[in-house]
């Protein structure tokens, strides 16, 4: 079970404001995107879509959400984790790092269900057959995490 902690983020350091994040990225606001970036914002874990369903409350919608997400991945904003082929996760990119790497590693913890965000490893680099372009790649590196190790 995640927590979503108003006191306790990931993006503490992060000075910047939901609409200010929008502002950055030439994006116009709106209650669903400020909301789900506040959400974000203020987890100290990566969350799922119900996680994020159940902090909005009377505000989540179905199809806004997906519109949202897919708003917020283009603008790179936050991007998504595919666990397995029945779990997705989502983050928020933090802003105070260099822009944000689309190629790197994330770890999920097999006892906690818990992914973090590896953004100093980077993905393997794949030799591809003649034709082929790689667009992306998703490193998923499944094991225990420190806090399970313990």
């Amino acid at each position: 079970m995640s927590s979503v902690s108003p006191a306790v983020s990931l993006h503490t350091e992060m000075k910047m404001n939901a609409a200010d994040i929008l502002k950055s990225k030439g994006l116009k606001k709106t209650a669903q995107q400020i909301l789900l970036i506040n959400i974000l914002q203020n987890s100290d874990i990566s969350l799922t879509e119900n996680d994020i369903k159940a902090a909005m409350g009377e505000m989540y919608d179905r199809v806004t959400f997906y519109r949202t997400v897919q708003t917020l991945q283009e603008a790179q904003i936050i991007h998504r984790i595919a666990v397995d082929n029945i779990t997705v996760k989502y983050v928020l990119n933090d802003f105070h790092t260099a822009p944000h790497a689309s190629n790197h590693a994330h770890f999920f913890c097999i006892n906690c269900q818990q992914v973090v965000c590896l953004g100093y490893v980077s993905a393997p680099t794949y030799t591809l057959p003649e034709g082929y372009r790689a667009e992306s790649c998703e490193t998923l590196i499944k094991g225990i995490c420190k806090d399970c190790s313990k």
